[in-house]
């Protein structure tokens, strides 16, 4: 027996359910045709993902590319396609040979920098941001606008000032010169700030100090867990800025051996302007390409310093002057 039959032999109102077997989903079919409607809108904006995949991925082409050729093809071949033998693994030997292995002392110093400046800034951003956002204290909004102030400050801006604190205090030329300012992020803390102000409910914290949970407890157990996606995000940007600080490492030290992989990759390519200096292009975008990761700094020096390489990752930019030799 159907289900039409039972209803006019019952003289009911047929269910939804069997209202729902009876007539086929129209909702299904007006999702399908309005899902038809938007195809086309979307290939504009694919063709925008694929060039700004392109943006990223034609760089590292050329930099694993250049990285496999000796110096005399790295001059007379095409720059996006290998030519000669393949040098890659000569190369990444002579890098960490070359005077004295002292590329990997700069990795290591790279990897100091950030794993105490970047893992430690996003630390003390998680404490202050959680901080500022879950207690009420008179000046709170004072500090608010001194955090807002203090990111449309440029980093530049700040280096000569750091540069003279330092050096009246001795720590000029140490690893602590570039840690300490790493340590301070004004975008981090803000951002903290904001995202633990939406995320954490007031009502969850006082309920779990009417349990008698302390305020550690309550933050490593309950707050902590709620701010995990603003922490992995402070800490990245944490650790890029500090692998790819350039300019203050630069003013800070003057040994070579603390020198992190931005300032020791320019110093190599730097030593095809000097005089009797010897011309090692194949080693520097080797060592780009070792780490994984070159920062932006180095790349706009490294077009300045050997403009013949055809560097194609960003347009050339004026350089801000070395502050050491007005200091």
């Amino acid at each position: 027996m159907t289900t039409a039959e039972s209803v006019s032999r019952s003289g009911k109102s047929p269910s939804r359910l069997a209202t729902a077997r009876m007539t086929p989903d129209t909702r299904t079919k007006k999702r399908k045709r309005g899902g038809s409607r938007h195809k086309p809108a979307s290939i504009p904006v694919t063709i925008l993902m694929i060039a700004m995949l392109m943006y990223c991925l034609v760089p590292l082409f050329w930099l694993l590319v250049n990285a496999s050729k000796t110096r005399e093809h790295l001059y007379s071949s095409f720059a996006l396609w290998f030519a000669g033998d393949f040098a890659l693994f000569d190369n990444i030997y002579k890098v960490f040979t070359y005077n004295d292995g002292i590329f990997a002392r700069w990795f290591g110093n790279t990897v100091l920098y950030v794993v105490v400046g970047g893992g430690g800034a996003a630390l003390l951003a998680t404490l202050a941001g959680y901080g500022l956002a879950t207690y009420r204290f008179p000046g709170r909004r004072v500090v608010f606008a001194v955090i807002l102030g203090a990111i449309a400050i440029p980093g530049s801006a700040l280096a000569v000032p750091q540069f003279l604190l330092f050096s009246g205090l001795k720590l000029t030329n140490t690893p602590f010169a570039v840690i300490i300012p790493s340590l301070i992020t004004a975008f981090g803390l803000y951002l903290i700030w904001v995202y633990a102000a939406e995320a954490i409910p007031d009502e969850m914290m006082e309920a779990a100090r009417i349990d008698g949970a302390s305020e550690l407890r309550i933050f490593f157990a309950i707050s902590f867990r709620q701010l995990v996606p603003a922490v992995i995000t402070v800490l990245m940007f944490s650790i890029v800025a500090t692998w790819n600080n350039y300019f203050l490492p630069l003013i800070m030290l003057s040994d070579p051996a603390l020198y992190p992989l931005p300032v020791g990759l320019n110093q190599w390519a730097s030593a095809s302007s000097a005089v009797g200096g010897e011309a090692i292009p194949n080693l520097v975008i080797t060592g780009f390409g070792v780490p994984g990761i070159s920062g932006l700094e180095t790349t706009r020096r490294l077009r300045q310093r050997l403009p013949q390489l055809r560097v194609l990752f960003f347009s050339q930019h004026q350089e801000l002057p070395l502050v050491r030799q007005a200091l």
